[in-house]
């Protein structure tokens, strides 16, 4: 005779009861892990075909050169990988970044200056300028040389405060704005510090070479 034949009816709800809920926790569980694939391979799991990508590991500034520990690969979808998007993490290694980037997003060619010499070496920094006329930026370009003049002091004149500067990039510029955008130049590290400074009190301008 069958098991469940022998068995009173409230032990027969109990038993159909505990294997409901098996069952369930069953379904549960794998519900669960196919949620952890998709966030985890979002594009694979779907079987949409995916290509290796350049991504910012975290947040990134303007300027910053990148390292190792900046940028990461991660496996996109082909269909939601943006135009020049970088596949290997050696086409930006010691490149600098024309723009700030937010920590998983993907690195473009467009997002990276031009190669600038000596972007790599630790003696040099980038420092941000904010150009006292703004159509002067119309005429910079990445990898161009500029000299740094501060603008004249009472009873002083006009001052170069560096010569041969490298443009890194030249940001985005605000029609509403009374000053021209800000330009990242390349300098030696003890001049670039001393740029900073006075730009913030003085006006700063460029002359190109």
């Amino acid at each position: 005779m069958d098991v469940l034949a022998r068995l009173h009816p409230p032990d027969l709800t109990r038993l159909r009861g505990r294997r409901t809920r098996l069952i369930r926790r069953w379904l549960a569980a794998a519900l669960v892990l196919a949620g952890a694939v998709l966030l985890a391979h979002p594009g694979s799991a779907r079987g949409a075909p995916t290509t290796p990508t350049v991504v910012a590991a975290h947040d990134l500034p303007s300027g910053a050169t990148l390292r190792a520990d900046d940028v990461r690969l991660a496996d996109l979808p082909d269909e939601s990988r943006p135009a020049g998007a970088l596949r290997t993490l050696d086409a930006v290694d010691g490149r600098l970044l024309a723009g700030a980037v937010r920590a998983g997003e993907p690195l473009t060619d467009v997002r990276l200056a031009t190669t600038i010499p000596g972007a790599g070496d630790p003696a040099t920094a980038t420092v941000p300028v904010r150009l006292a006329d703004a159509g002067v930026a119309d005429l910079l370009a990445p990898g161009g040389h500029v000299d740094v003049v501060a603008a004249a002091e009472p009873g002083a004149p006009a001052s170069v405060l560096a010569g041969g500067a490298t443009v890194v990039t030249v940001g985005q510029r605000q029609l509403s704005a009374a000053k021209g955008p800000l330009v990242l130049l390349r300098l030696p590290e003890a001049v670039a510090t001393r740029v900073a400074a006075i730009s913030l009190e003085r006006p700063v301008t460029v002359t190109l070479r």
